[in-house]
């Protein structure tokens, strides 16, 4: 495929991805419903071709909005019987907070909202457009910053955690492993429905499902309350990523604020978050041996020492001193980066319990090379981050719109090496931004 082709598909998925209630699904079938940092991602994508379909896509989150400004990381807006567990598991009207118009999940996904409003206003032609729209959900996303600092920092310390491996992000992480030897959940009755779509090698165990839905009937069982969550969860960590990108999108959402004008209050209160944030970030999750940022895992106290694409995500949000940024990117290059690699596998390649085909243990994905991307070239790594770019425009050419792809560039010369859901919405959308650059 030429780079014209490439973008042509690329809308032409993301337009057939697309629902009429005015949100994007990941992908047919697999991901039947919105996520939240999907939408993130896919709003970019949108706004260099249908800016209007880009604002729906915020818009949509910011209506299933909770009461205390929590944004959930599936929204139910319709019906499907090909994914578990959906809203009859979840049961978001167990918590007094939830939003009564439409069913959620109980939980969250990274922060991507203030820096996609962002990106969009950038990319839009029609500025005094895109203001008006930012606007009108600003606040909202004011909001969902705030709640992580009022209701998911109980040391005061300005690093969140995630109750649920699913919040990360980065689903069945080799990270979470030493997590679940803590935890022995009984053996659960349910029918997966991801395994009819997808080979189940490509996907995680059914003993991690279980660990997954006990985690769940935890929070159930305290309606979903954050300070109960918090004593009773076994899965509490402050992650990287997350916390990365909830920065990431702070620093957006000032930059929006100062140019809308007035809200000097909210400038103020996100820039002194900040402040604190960036501060315990580098005291507290910053490995000074392995040279890079770990996960914090708080229910045991101790640090996670796995190097994996999250380790890198800081680079995104400025948090990483040039010193530090130096060493990060050296481990990068010296582990992930040899030539028989596409950059940037999601764990350590070196290490024992790297999968390349299995989900987050070990593939590359489109959005965190957009991240790593961004970052890299913010601390002027310029021709790493091409390669970082270039790497993922081959894999798509190779491949098509995978939902992530092999590290091992001997994967992809006699087969298909792009795994999980195809034509998946953000590897389309972010293939969309890279190649208008």
């Amino acid at each position: 495929m030429t780079q014209q082709e490439i973008t042509t598909k690329a809308k032409e998925i993301l337009i057939n991805n697309y629902q009429e209630k005015g949100f994007t699904i990941p992908c047919k079938g697999l991901y039947p419903f919105q996520w939240n940092w999907d939408s993130g991602f896919i709003a970019i994508g949108f706004a260099h071709f249908d800016i209007e379909k880009a604002k729906s896509e915020i818009k949509s989150l910011v209506d299933a909005q909770w009461s205390n400004g929590f944004i959930p990381h599936i929204i139910f807006h319709n019906e499907s019987d090909t994914y578990f567990p959906g809203p009859d598991f979840h049961r978001s009207d167990l918590s007094e907070l939830s939003n009564k118009s439409v069913p959620t999940t109980g939980m969250t996904q990274p922060h991507t909202l203030g820096f996609a409003l962002e990106k969009m206003y950038e990319i839009a032609e029609n500025k005094e457009d895109i203001i008006n729209f930012i606007k009108l959900v600003i606040d909202a996303i004011y909001d969902f910053s705030l709640y992580f600092y009022n209701f998911r920092d109980p040391l005061n310390e300005g690093l969140v955690y995630i109750y649920h491996n699913w919040e990360s992000g980065t689903d069945n992480s080799p990270i979470w492993d030493d997590i679940w030897e803590t935890i022995n959940p009984p053996s659960l009755e349910f029918e997966r429905k991801d395994t009819g779509h997808v080979d189940a090698a490509q996907r995680p165990s059914k003993r991690e499902y279980d660990y997954y839905l006990h985690i769940i009937e935890i929070a159930k069982k305290y309606n979903y309350e954050d300070r109960e969550i918090a004593e009773y969860s076994p899965f509490l960590v402050q992650d990287p990523l997350f916390n990365s990108l909830l920065i990431s999108s702070n620093a957006s959402l000032i930059r929006l604020y100062e140019l809308i004008g007035g809200n000097e209050y909210k400038i103020e209160k996100l820039k002194s978050l900040t402040q604190k944030a960036i501060q315990s970030f580098n005291n507290k999750l910053y490995d000074q041996e392995l040279g890079v940022y770990c996960h914090y895992d708080l229910r045991n106290n101790k640090l996670l020492r796995y190097i994996s694409s999250s380790s890198f995500s800081p680079l995104f949000a400025g948090i990483p001193s040039k010193e530090q940024a130096e060493k990060m990117v050296t481990v990068m290059m010296e582990k992930f980066g040899n030539d028989d690699q596409y950059l940037c596998a999601s764990f350590d390649p070196t290490h024992k319990r790297f999968n390349p085909k299995k989900y987050w243990r070990g593939p590359v994905w489109i959005n965190l090379n957009w991240l790593l991307y961004h970052g890299l070239k913010d601390y002027g790594y310029d021709d790493i981050a091409n390669r970082v770019k270039e790497d993922s425009i081959e894999i798509i050419k190779q491949n098509g719109f995978f939902e992530y792809f092999d590290a091992r560039k001997e994967a992809h010369q006699n087969s298909i090496a792009g795994y999980g859901g195809d034509n998946f919405s953000w590897s389309a959308a972010l293939i969309i931004d890279f190649l208008t650059k």
